[in-house]
C-alpha cells in the first residue's frame, strides 16, 4: 500500500482508520520493513515484525501519540504497549481516563492485527471494543499486553490486559477486528 491508498483511506473514513495512515511530512517506512506476506491460508504461521520503529512511527500520530503510547514488542499474535498516566491520560478526578485506556487497548490490537495480515491487500479496522476497568491508577506507565484469541479471513479478536506498574490489572478488553479487502466499497 502507497502513501496514496493510505491518505485515501484515512479521507473515506474521517480519519477515523485504524490502519496506518502517514502525514505527507513523515516519511513512510516500506511495508517490507514493518511486515511479512500473510498467505490466504488461516493456519499458516503468524509473521514478525521487523521494525519496531517504523510501528512507533504509526502510533506517534494521532490520539496514541498525544497519549504517548509506546510500542515495545509487536507480533502477529502478541502486542506489548506503554502509555503514562499524566494529565494527557487522567480524567477530572486523576485517576487513569477509561477513554484512554481502550485507546492503548485498540492502538496494541490494532497493530497486531495489521502485521498478521497482508496489507497491500487487507486492512484491519476496530469492530468492536469493550472494556472492563477494575483498578484505579493514578499515576507511573501502564501497560497492555493485546494477545490474539481468533484469527479469522474476515476477522480477528484480541483480548488485552493493561496493568499498573505494580503489576496490578487496570483493564481488561476485548477488540474485535475487521478485516477487509482494500480496492473495494467500505460500508
Amino acid at each position: 500500500m502507497d502513501l496514496s491508498q493510505y491518505h485515501s483511506l484515512e479521507q473515506n473514513h474521517g480519519g477515523d482508520v485504524c490502519t496506518p495512515a502517514f502525514p505527507a511530512a513523515t516519511a513512510v517506512p516500506s511495508n517490507d520493513a514493518l511486515v511479512s506476506t500473510f498467505p490466504d491460508s488461516p493456519d499458516s504461521p503468524s509473521p514478525i515484525a521487523a521494525d519496531i520503529a517504523g510501528y512507533q512511527a504509526v502510533v506517534s500520530r494521532g490520539l496514541s501519540g498525544v497519549l504517548g503510547i509506546e510500542v515495545i514488542e509487536v507480533s502477529a499474535d502478541r502486542v506489548v504497549a506503554t502509555m503514562p498516566v499524566n494529565d494527557r491520560s487522567r480524567q477530572p478526578f486523576g485517576v487513569l481516563h477509561g477513554g484512554a485506556s481502550m485507546t492503548l487497548a485498540e492502538t496494541a490490537a490494532s497493530l497486531g492485527a495489521w502485521t498478521g495480515i497482508d496489507a497491500e491487500r487487507f486492512a484491519a479496522f476496530a469492530l468492536d471494543l469493550n472494556a472492563t476497568h477494575v483498578r484505579a491508577s493514578r499515576e507511573g506507565i501502564v501497560t497492555a499486553v493485546a494477545k490474539r484469541a481468533h484469527r479469522g479471513r474476515r476477522t480477528q479478536v484480541w483480548t488485552v490486559e493493561i496493568h499498573d506498574d505494580a503489576g496490578q490489572l487496570v483493564c481488561i478488553a476485548r477488540c474485535t477486528m475487521a478485516i477487509v479487502a482494500l480496492g473495494r466499497d467500505q460500508d
